[in-house]
């Protein structure tokens, strides 16, 4: 999932070089939510991936 973010930030960039202020707007705006939702994934995988193994001796 962050590499898609990472793909549509580029596209946002190219976009905006080239002039294309909607498509640059929306792949901004895709790279974003992708990224959001790439850190909320991450940050529950290591919560309950520590709660699954518990407490170590």
């Amino acid at each position: 999932m962050l590499y898609w973010a990472a793909v549509f930030f580029i596209i946002a960039i190219i976009a905006a070089i080239f002039g294309f202020g909607g498509i640059a707007a929306g792949a901004a705006s895709i790279a974003k939510i992708l990224f959001v939702v790439f850190i909320i994934l991450f940050v529950l995988s290591l919560i309950f991936g520590g709660i699954r193994r518990g407490p170590r001796p």
